[in-house]
């Protein structure tokens, strides 16, 4: 029976597959700066020259790896198409519902430790909120000021995502997200539609 030889392995049809698997892993654990070419493909079994082959450089394999692993098109499209009435408590629902999916939280949690330790990761998370999330809200949601809302929305989400998933204060890591939506989402809500006060520009 032929064995099939040690050492990394050469490029095949799975390789960048393996490469964007491994490298996720390596972004979440280690954030941006930590991971190197050479550890991700160490972790994918494979010489470090393929990895150079497929991606070029870092930067471009983590904008690789910081595709979702959830469309945000299907993500957003209840708490766009409901209308602004409940928003905030659909969003919160969405984005929730991805971070508890096992096969969502690694890539996620990359993004956001990267974003923490790293000019290029914060640049590559602001590009991500900004087309996905804050233009669409703008858009399609706030009545007036809509930069200044969404930026708002998008720093209540952020501060919440960094407490309770990266660095796990405990009374918000262990409660309920039935519990943690009934607390925030007025906050959110008001953000969406509520009187912000001055006449700030957007």
């Amino acid at each position: 029976m032929r064995t099939r030889p040690r050492g990394p392995r050469p490029g095949g049809s799975d390789t960048r597959a393996t490469i964007l698997s491994a490298a996720r892993t390596e972004f979440a654990s280690r954030g941006y700066d930590g991971a190197t070419i050479r550890g991700i493909a160490v972790a994918a079994g494979v010489d470090p020259a393929l990895v150079h082959h497929y991606f070029g450089t870092k930067s471009r394999l983590f904008a690789a790896a910081l595709q979702f692993p959830f469309d945000p098109e299907a993500l957003f499209a209840d708490v766009l198409g409901g209308g602004i009435d409940g928003a905030g408590e659909r969003l919160l629902r969405a984005v929730f519902a991805a971070w508890d999916n096992a096969g969502s939280r690694a890539p996620m949690l990359a993004i956001i430790r990267t974003a923490t330790t790293s000019d290029a990761g914060a640049a590559m998370l602001r590009e991500f909120l900004d087309r996905n999330i804050l233009q669409r809200i703008s858009a399609e949601l706030s009545p007036d000021r809509a930069g200044m809302r969404a930026a708002l929305v998008a720093s209540q989400m952020a501060g919440l995502l960094m407490a309770r998933y990266v660095i796990s204060l405990p009374a918000l890591a262990t409660a309920s997200a039935e519990d943690i939506i009934a607390a925030v989402a007025p906050n959110v809500q008001h953000y969406l539609n509520g009187d912000l006060g001055g006449p700030v520009d957007s």
